[in-house]
């Protein structure tokens, strides 16, 4: 009689960390390609069936951002200068917001006493919009500060408000430990404070930088400069070209979604520690 051996199959492997997370990415990409291409169609239908010549189709706008490519705009400025142009001013108020809204927001973390004795003063210029600046902007400044000016007004106080709502949230125990092993309160506010207070502050950034984007078309309205990508848009839309300021529209969400994932990948780089919280 012959024996026949079984021939058992070795049971799969699972999957590393490092595949988990590449499938994860490509199914990510697969449903935001779906969710664009479903946009794109929602949009041509829509178009098509109002057959409003103001409300133009995707294939209207890429023509008009090909014109703007190629050609520039109506006084022949390059795309490219509008991009830069705007982008240099939303860094350049963005970034002075978080030079000045980080460090005060700190301070009046720290010292609450201090905040609550200003924050009459403080809190209702935080409803006030940028837009409503615009006379004063006008009146005071002029050329490039005039834009600073604005879109720091937009994204200084989400950021000095995440601030000073994240220094209360940093761990007692923490400091208390840090007090026992003879660690002074410079040191304490620098390995504990601001390291704690970053993830808020991140926050604060990604909610600031979407201010300034928004901004960015007041602001250039009142630059009295041609270059800009709102400038761009208010001068089509004198003209009733609407694919054009669509494509301005489209340029400003996208940069500013490329910046909030810049500012993502910041807050993964700096805070792995962070275990993401997840519903099973």
């Amino acid at each position: 009689m012959k024996t026949q051996v079984a021939q058992t199959s070795s049971p799969p492997q699972p999957a590393s960390p490092a595949q988990r997370v590449s499938r994860l990415r490509g199914r990510t990409l697969s449903y935001n390609a779906l969710a664009l291409a479903a946009f794109l169609c929602g949009w041509w239908l829509l178009a098509n069936a109002l057959n409003n010549p103001y409300i133009p189709t995707p294939l209207a706008v890429l023509q008009a951002f090909i014109v703007l490519v190629t050609h520039g705009d109506t006084l022949g400025n390059p795309l490219w200068l509008h991009v830069w142009a705007s982008t240099s001013r939303v860094l350049g108020g963005f970034l002075l917001a978080a030079a000045i809204a980080v460090p005060l927001g700190l301070v009046m973390g720290l010292y609450r006493p201090l905040y609550d004795n200003v924050r009459v003063v403080i809190e209702p210029f935080r409803f006030i919009p940028p837009i409503a600046w615009i006379p004063i902007a006008i009146i005071l400044l002029r050329g490039y500060p005039r834009y600073i000016f604005l879109i720091w007004l937009g994204a200084f106080f989400p950021i000095f408000i995440a601030t000073i709502v994240g220094v209360p949230r940093v761990q007692e125990i923490h400091q208390k430990v840090a007090q026992v092993c003879g660690a002074s309160r410079g040191w304490i506010i620098r390995h504990i404070v601001i390291p704690s207070v970053m993830p808020d502050i991140i926050g604060g950034m990604r909610v600031g930088m979407g201010t300034a984007w928004m901004t960015i078309v007041a602001a250039e309205m009142t630059g009295g400069e041609p270059i800009g990508i709102g400038r761009m848009m208010v001068n089509y839309g004198e003209l009733l070209q609407v694919p054009y300021i669509v494509v301005g529209m489209i340029l400003i969400g996208t940069l500013g979604f490329l910046f909030n994932e810049a500012l993502l990948l910041l807050e993964k780089h700096l805070f792995k520690w962070r275990a993401e919280v997840k519903l099973q």
